[in-house]
Order: structure tokens, then C-alpha cells, then sequence
């Protein structure tokens, strides 16, 4: 008679979000060379060999998690946006879905964050996910630009939203380590900060250094 775990019959789609969803947990408590596979295979309920047959080696298993975070976290934020509303509410209701996803899976975030920056060659997964996240900001100030009956260079949309994503960033950062923070209302007080700078862009208005 086998004396080995019993594991319960899922529909593959279902197990492997299982594994992920442990992989995840364990690298960002961990870190990817703290992590092993037999504690994310006994976390997930199921067997080691199992885990290598769904996802692959330690370091795929990594990427696969950075992959379904990112995409989790820009599909947040493209969605909550919609072309039609003003300028302004797309912002704000860009980065309420930002900071949201970020408290709602702040181990997806240290993976995303702190982990893969932290590693080669994980960082080049960020940077592409960073980039992502510039196109979608820089498409937002761009639609609200043309709406105003303004264009702007490309290469000045993309400073803007670099600098307005990598504030975001550092804030969702902070937040991540502040769970009795509220995301909406660390969303409004961005919003606050960011518009002030992206509002005044909008109407043509720019700040000039002094003449020597």
C-alpha cells in the first residue's frame, strides 16, 4: 500500500495558479536564493516533481511568477482608466488601481520590486515591465494632450510618464510596507502631487530656469 501524499485531482489552469500563487508567497519572504522548491511544492499541497513538470527549473518558476504579477498588475491599471472620462480622473483612477493591486498582493509586489531587481537576469524582466507601464501612462497624457487640442514630442511624454512612474513606485513601495495605509486615499495624495506638475503641462505651461 502507498504510503506517499495524496493529491486532489485539479484541472491543470487551477494547479498551476496554485503553485504560482505559493511561489510567489515563498520568494517574496524569502528571496529567490532563499527559496527552495521543496518549500513551495509542500506550501502548494502537491509533489516537487510535479512543480518542475508544470513550470520548470527554480529560475523559470521565478520568471513565470514575475510574468503573471506584471501582467496582473498593468492589466489593473490599463482597465481602470477609460478613454472617455477627464484627464485628471484617468490619472487618479490609474494610480487607485495601481496602489490598490499593490495592497491587495503586497508578496506580488516584493517579488516584482525587490526581488527581481535585486538579480540578474530577472532585472531585465522589470525593466521591460517598467516599460510597459510608461507606455500605458505616456497613451493616458497623450489622449488628454490631444483632447486639450495640444501634441507634445514623444520624448517629452515619455520623461513625464518615466517620472511619474517611478514616483508611483516608490510610493506603492512604501505602502507595501504600511498595511494599515489606505491605497485610495495614498492614491489621492499622489494624485495631488502628480497633477499639480502634469495639469500645468496640459495648458502649455512650463518651468524655465532663471537667467544667469
Amino acid at each position: 500500500m502507498s504510503t506517499g501524499p495524496a493529491f486532489k485531482r485539479l484541472p491543470r489552469a487551477v494547479r498551476q495558479q496554485q503553485m504560482l500563487d505559493s511561489a510567489v508567497r515563498i520568494f517574496s519572504r524569502r528571496g529567490y536564493h532563499g527559496a527552495s522548491m521543496d518549500e513551495i511544492a509542500e506550501v502548494a499541497g502537491i509533489s516537487k516533481p510535479m512543480v518542475y513538470a508544470y513550470l520548470g527549473t527554480k529560475e523559470e518558476l521565478f520568471v513565470a511568477c514575475l510574468h503573471r504579477e506584471g501582467t496582473r498588475m498593468v492589466q489593473a491599471i490599463a482597465g481602470a482608466a477609460a478613454p472617455d472620462l477627464p484627464a485628471d480622473e484617468r490619472l487618479w483612477r490609474g494610480l487607485r488601481a495601481f496602489l490598490g493591486f499593490v495592497g491587495a498582493h503586497r508578496d506580488g509586489w516584493a517579488v516584482l520590486y525587490r526581488q527581481a531587481r535585486a538579480e540578474q537576469p530577472f532585472a531585465r524582466e522589470l525593466t521591460v515591465m517598467r516599460a510597459r507601464l510608461v507606455e500605458v501612462v505616456a497613451g493616458m497624457l497623450d489622449h488628454a494632450l490631444r483632447a486639450e487640442g495640444r501634441e507634445v514630442a514623444d520624448t517629452e511624454l515619455e520623461v513625464v510618464a518615466y517620472a511619474l512612474v517611478g514616483a508611483s513606485e516608490s510610493l506603492a513601495d512604501w505602502l507595501a510596507d504600511h498595511p494599515e495605509a489606505d491605497p485610495e486615499k495614498t492614491a489621492t495624495q499622489m494624485m495631488n502631487v502628480a497633477w499639480l506638475g502634469a495639469g500645468q503641462l496640459l495648458h502649455g505651461l512650463s518651468w524655465r530656469p532663471p537667467v544667469a
